[in-house]
């Protein structure tokens, strides 16, 4: 499996998390349509099927990343499937 550049997975993470929050703070079509694409990007880059996933799976494969216990992070919350 191929996989992301780490300084890819670092510029999507932190765009989705500054998309997550801009749509959660003003909720617009223009900000929920940039999250879905950059979801689905970092799903692709990842391999992964679901947000929270993604965002796991690309902190583990940043310099730096520890092992730690996901296991609470596991169940996918709602809405956070990346799109087809």
């Amino acid at each position: 499996m191929l996989m992301a550049h780490p300084a890819v997975l670092h510029r999507l993470v932190g765009e989705y998390e500054i998309l997550r929050a801009l749509h959660a703070q003003d909720g617009s079509a223009g900000a929920r349509r940039r999250l879905d694409d950059v979801t689905y990007t970092l799903c692709v880059a990842t391999g992964t099927r679901d947000a929270d996933a993604a965002v796991l799976a690309a902190r583990h494969q940043l310099p730096g990343a520890r092992p730690a216990d996901d296991s609470l992070l596991s169940a996918p919350r709602p809405g956070t499937a990346c799109a087809p």
